[in-house]
């Protein structure tokens, strides 16, 4: 991955000393960063209007979901060796240019193919703007002290994009349209290019090994199909062949993973010896679980505000600043207690208020001033709960596997997040699907989210390291 990269020589900005580059270069990569991250949640609250619009049902809104996700998730590990093998620079600008573009025609799809197709497209595109991005500012920061607190502003856009997703989203299609969700990308990628272009460093090219491609072609299969099938098995009957042989290929690409991975050697695109370490197969799964909830959540809870409650998209975005808010602030005080105990009590806390949030508002899906209020509370304690959950994830992993795959580990981090994405959207759609009422289905999706966060916090009360982090070997 690209963060096992070091910097080769230093860089000179706008005449700084090295070591020092121009905050103008930080904020252009910064921005590319924002982008990607506020298009998984600025579709959230536009779902009901792209409904009306294409004239698509529940799975069709899923599919518009979890287009992105998937390819996103999937393609992450293959991106940080990309972004290695030819300079993270030079990734990072095919992915702007190529995110740009493909917004501005996502913001002209007319059919639910068309939308699907971009969005699986955008979600490729965004893969390479992650690690190439973190490349260039680990190259162009010299001085260690200097990189930590770029990194560290970087990495805090997360709970930015977050905060700001649901409550863009809203105004921009309450007052333009929802195809402005997309175009607000263009401008976005623009500003970055030209800031990159200018005052990105040139990034060192490392020989790596082949790529593992039956590893990324397997893993791609593997989830697009399980996917797939939990999509498309409500509408069209669990038994139908092609679910049942979406779910078979599923199982089968997952063996050929696990054996490509085995064989691979070096070129192993995950390598299965990092899984000897508890602390690293604990952050996995917690992190699947972290997404599973958050995502499922907003999706099953945009429908409901909008269907159920008739909110307007804008007022929708604003129901959700109780979840966002903390994600803009907390992970700071997170990090801070992180490095005093540890990662292992932070994110225990952190997954039980999430689940306790969810769990919350479950009985509470009618309209009365005490369902409002329920809602508020629960919102607010699952917000808390990611910004405690996160950063504290992100630090477990690194405490428990070797520097010289510290790259890899933060890549399958984040795509093991973005897998549990694709699925708690999938999976709680669901439940929806099953149920008579949005309101029953929403009901029963939070059960399911809060009891899946739950289980996430006894992974991470028992697999993490109570102590703050030094390498396991």
């Amino acid at each position: 991955m690209a963060t096992q990269a070091e910097p080769q020589r230093a860089s000179v900005t706008d005449g700084e000393p090295a070591g020092k580059p121009s905050r103008t270069l930080l904020v252009g990569l910064s921005l590319g960063y924002f982008m990607v991250l506020l298009d998984m949640t600025i579709v959230s609250v536009a779902l009901p209007a792209i409904s009306r619009d294409l004239n698509i049902g529940l799975s069709g809104l899923q599919w518009v979901t979890n287009g992105y996700t998937i390819t996103f998730a999937a393609l992450l590990l293959t991106a940080g060796w990309l972004s290695d093998r030819f300079g993270g620079r030079r990734v990072f600008l095919w992915g702007l240019v190529t995110f740009g573009l493909l917004s501005g025609v996502s913001a002209a799809a007319t059919t639910l193919d068309a939308l699907v197709v971009l969005r699986l497209a955008l979600g490729a595109a965004g893969a390479l703007l992650l690690p190439a991005s973190l490349a260039v500012i680990t190259n162009a920061y010299t001085d260690a002290a200097e990189r930590a607190r770029a990194v560290g502003s970087w990495a805090a856009i997360t709970g930015a994009a977050l905060a700001a997703g649901p409550l863009v989203g809203g105004v921009l299609t309450d007052t333009v349209g929802w195809r402005a969700i997309f175009l607000i990308n263009v401008p976005l990628a623009v500003i970055s290019l030209v800031i990159t272009v200018r005052q990105a460093p040139e990034t060192a090219r490392k020989q790596r090994s082949g790529l593992d491609l039956t590893g990324q072609l397997s893993g791609v299969v593997a989830l697009a199909a399980l996917v797939y099938a939990l999509i498309e098995g409500p509408a069209k009957g669990w038994s139908d062949g092609v679910v049942l042989i979406a779910f078979a290929l599923a199982a089968v690409a997952v063996v050929a993973f696990l054996v490509a991975e085995s064989r691979a050697g070096d070129a192993a695109m995950l390598p299965l010896r990092m899984f000897r370490s508890r602390g690293f197969s604990s952050a996995l799964a917690a992190g699947l679980l972290a997404n599973f909830g958050l995502s499922g959540l907003l999706f099953v809870l945009s429908l409901f505000f909008q269907d159920s409650r008739g909110y307007s998209s804008f007022s929708a975005g604003l129901a959700f600043l109780p979840l966002t808010l903390p994600t803009a602030f907390n992970p700071i005080y997170t990090g801070r207690l992180v490095g005093r105990i540890g990662p292992r009590r932070p994110a225990t806390i952190g997954f039980a208020l999430m689940g306790i949030g969810a769990l919350l508002q479950a009985p509470f899906t009618g309209n009365s001033g005490v369902d409002l209020a329920v809602t508020v509370v629960g919102l607010l304690a699952f917000g808390f709960g990611i910004s405690f959950a996160l950063p504290a994830l992100v630090a477990g992993m690194a405490s428990s596997i070797p520097t010289d795959l510290a790259g890899i580990g933060a890549g399958a981090l984040n795509s093991a997040r973005q897998v549990g994405a694709s699925l708690g959207v999938a999976a709680l759609g669901v439940i929806l699907n099953l149920a008579s009422t949005n309101a029953d289905g929403t009901r029963w999706a939070l059960v399911a989210g809060g009891v899946a966060l739950l289980v996430g916090a006894l992974i991470t009360g028992t697999g993490l390291r109570g102590k703050s982090p030094t390498p396991s070997r």
